[in-house]
């Protein structure tokens, strides 16, 4: 018995060839059981001095403590490894994705920076353990700012150039929706001075001469009511007022303050100013009366011919101190012919001519006047 009631293990044969193998053997056993303490001899590999009457023999390796610990480190190390290349191979694979989405800096420049980290990661394979941080430094450089390029510099232009379009191209459409006629937007302006009876009486014509800033003995107003085809002076109908407005494409007041100057440039055309004149007189006129009385009549003479003729304040002068109470559309109308074709001087006026009796009188007074 050794150390206390253990049995010692059995001496070897002596000259046995397989001795020291078997005292080896005799004595793992019993350390498995714990009942000898771990070995002393010389390291593992080496030659273990000859007893009396043996041969030298080699030690075999102690694996007992060792071993466990060498392969748990093997197998921690592949585990971390695989690990690591798992890593490595999922962030290839998103840049290889991000390269197609065109979210990285340069095609060229993304080749090379692949190239170089598969090779990294075939490096990195090589070896037992590596931390997840040195792996990532080592085969992805740091994420550089990318640099706008020129085709998404040309699409923010395009984008920014397609919003400002979009806003003018809405503002454009409301603005040409406001331009085009409206029968409807033409009759609610209407009714704006109409009274229960669908007409645009005098109070009504007051204000609407207000609105568009013009007064009502305005010769541009006789124009308008012209367009308007009017029957009554100081009234418009709502057929009148749509027909005339219709042709004008004036549906608000805006538009027609606006076409202003160009009723009042029809007077300069000749063709336009006769038919003017021409309608003033049924236009003044009483409906039940053929003629027009000599008071409305000058008034309307003046707003016609007050600056286009000349002897107009003579030819006024003549009518004050006349005996005549009205005048009829014949004499009406010569009035305009005799103001464009005869002289200042009526020195090309032809007594025997067809011109009604009180032109004649008007030339024979105006002679008289001057010679005195």
């Amino acid at each position: 018995m050794v150390g206390g009631g253990v049995p010692a293990a059995a001496a070897p044969r002596n000259g046995a060839a397989g001795g020291g193998l078997a005292d080896y053997n005799s004595q793992r056993a019993l350390r498995r059981r714990g009942a000898l303490p771990p070995p002393r001899g010389p390291p593992a590999g080496r030659a273990v001095p000859a007893r009396p009457g043996q041969r030298g023999v080699i030690a075999p390796p102690v694996l007992e403590e060792r071993s466990e610990g060498f392969v748990s480190a093997i197998v921690s190390a592949y585990f971390q490894l695989n690990s690591h290349l798992s890593t490595l191979a999922n962030i290839h694979k998103i840049y290889h994705t991000l390269n197609r989405l065109n979210l990285t800096e340069d095609v060229g420049q993304d080749d090379h920076q692949t190239g170089e980290s598969l090779s990294k990661i075939r490096r990195i394979g090589s070896l037992r353990s590596c931390s997840s941080s040195d792996c990532f430094s080592k085969v992805m450089p740091p994420r550089k700012k990318r640099r706008p390029a020129a085709g998404d510099d040309l699409s923010a232009k395009k984008s920014r150039h397609d919003g400002m379009y979009r806003k003018y191209d809405s503002t454009r459409i409301k603005a040409e929706e406001e331009e085009v006629f409206s029968s409807k937007r033409c009759l609610e302006w209407f009714y704006e001075y109409a009274g229960t009876d669908d007409i645009v009486g005098p109070e009504g014509m007051e204000k609407f001469c207000e609105d568009i800033g013009v007064e009502p003995e305005n010769v541009v107003m006789l124009v308008l009511a012209w367009k308007l085809d009017a029957q009554n002076m100081g009234y418009f109908t709502l057929q009148e007022w749509l027909k005339g407005m219709t042709s004008l494409q004036c549906d608000t007041t805006e538009k027609l303050r606006n076409s202003l100057d160009y009723l009042r440039s029809l007077l300069n055309e000749p063709t336009n100013f006769k038919l003017i004149y021409r309608y003033a007189f049924d236009f003044a006129r009483e409906k039940d009366q053929r003629s027009l009385d000599i008071n409305t009549a000058k008034c309307m003479l003046g707003l016609l011919l007050g600056k286009a003729w000349s002897l107009f304040p003579v030819f006024h002068q003549f009518l004050e101190q006349s005996k005549y109470k009205v005048i009829n559309k014949d004499q009406w109308c010569n009035v305009l012919e005799f103001s464009r074709t005869i002289n200042l001087d009526l020195s090309n006026y032809d007594e025997d001519g067809a011109w009604p009796v009180l032109l004649d009188e008007f030339v024979e007074w105006y002679k008289g006047k001057q010679m005195t």
